[in-house]
């Protein structure tokens, strides 16, 4: 039986939609219709590019035959998201010689959905950018909401734009590319949904966990619209993140500590923040804010789904500290985190005490 495509609005001052199910990178109505002018470039990585660069094109071209498209291809990986490489996407528009009503499509996981979305916000100001996301970590995250950006070594994420897409067009086929260590990263994101603002949707997860870990088409399709149905409210009310869409960093505090102290070359992405979320529920232990037994639930979910749970041995908590101080949501008055008051319940709050996040990591 067909999995239907299903389809999410994200609304504001620039609306588009995200568009969900298999096959649709090889639907060249659907990628062409997004495309104003008569040029367009293509950026993904190496390991990406080999598998679905080519299927892109020849779907564009037989839907636009007239369309000029370029193709830039990049070194895969988070170490990758770098000023450099942003700026050798730049040079890859100037000398196609890309106008204003071009397109970059983003055609890869979270790092080239950022880095060419960055890449699209500054060339001539800005220009049209489509996510074509191939994780199920881009499908449900990084490709949905308009954040772009490139790490530096002080931090991750530190120099970027709000820029939202015109388009996303996430084609479920491709996670059965992944490796098991990326769907099981993506699932991390997933679990935040329901850990931030639906307990039901948590119990549906649980529920759903083997059906998720086996690949099941109809339990991804509904995973990722779920999800992306959360992320498209909290952005449409709040979409330069002054405030409720800070919910959706619930455990990245500690996740990108972690990623930095590690040189990008640890924990994944999904990982930390799985590991992150586990230490936001204990900090709000900590502060007396919820019961032990939804921080014991949200690790066995995540303990389930195949995710650590754990600091990794031999993190230095002074230096993690040191890497919070410099997180984007800290303030004059101190440490901002993502706690929550149990399942489904979480809230910023600000001032949080250092001597209180320096126990959660000591353990």
């Amino acid at each position: 039986m067909t999995t239907p495509h299903r389809e999410v609005t994200v609304a504001g001052d620039r609306p588009y939609r995200i568009r969900i199910g298999p096959g649709l990178l090889d639907d060249g109505d659907t990628l062409a219709e997004t495309v104003r002018g008569g040029e367009a470039m293509l950026v993904s990585d190496r390991n990406v590019a080999p598998l679905y660069a080519d299927r892109v094109a020849d779907a564009l071209r037989a839907a636009r035959p007239g369309l000029r498209l370029h193709r830039h291809v990049l070194p895969a990986g988070e170490a990758a998201k770098t000023l450099a490489h942003f700026a050798d996407v730049t040079h890859a528009l100037a000398e196609a010689r890309l106008r204003r009503d071009a397109s970059v499509f983003a055609l890869g996981g979270g790092v080239i959905g950022d880095l060419a979305g960055f890449a699209a916000a500054c060339w001539m100001r800005g220009i049209d950018c489509v996510q074509l996301p191939t994780t199920l970590l881009a499908m449900v995250d990084s490709a949905v909401g308009g954040k772009t950006a490139v790490d530096l070594p002080q931090g991750k994420n530190l120099v970027g734009a709000f820029h939202p897409p015109c388009a996303v067009i996430a084609d479920t086929a491709a996670l059965r590319s992944l490796p098991a260590r990326e769907l099981r990263a993506g699932l991390a994101e997933v679990v935040k949904y329901g850990a931030l603002g639906d307990a039901d949707f948590l119990g549906w997860l649980d529920d759903h966990a083997d059906a998720l870990l086996t690949m099941d088409d109809a339990a991804l399709a509904d995973a990722i619209a779920r999800s992306c149905a959360h992320k498209a409210a909290i952005v449409a009310r709040d979409p330069f993140e002054h405030g409720e869409r800070a919910l959706l960093n619930f455990g990245h505090t500690f996740g990108h500590a972690i990623e930095t102290e590690q040189g990008y070359d640890g924990l994944n992405h999904g990982e930390a923040v799985a590991v992150g979320m586990v230490l936001a529920a204990r900090l709000s232990e900590v502060l007396g804010l919820a019961p032990a037994a939804d921080t014991a639930r949200l690790q066995a979910l995540l303990q389930r789904l195949g995710l650590p749970v754990a600091l990794p041995s031999g993190l230095d908590p002074d230096r993690l500290l040191a890497h919070m101080r410099l997180d984007k949501k800290a303030q004059a008055d101190g440490l901002r985190f993502i706690v929550w008051d149990g399942v489904g319940r979480a809230r910023v709050l600000a001032g949080v005490p250092e001597a209180a996040v320096q126990d959660v990591l000591r353990g």
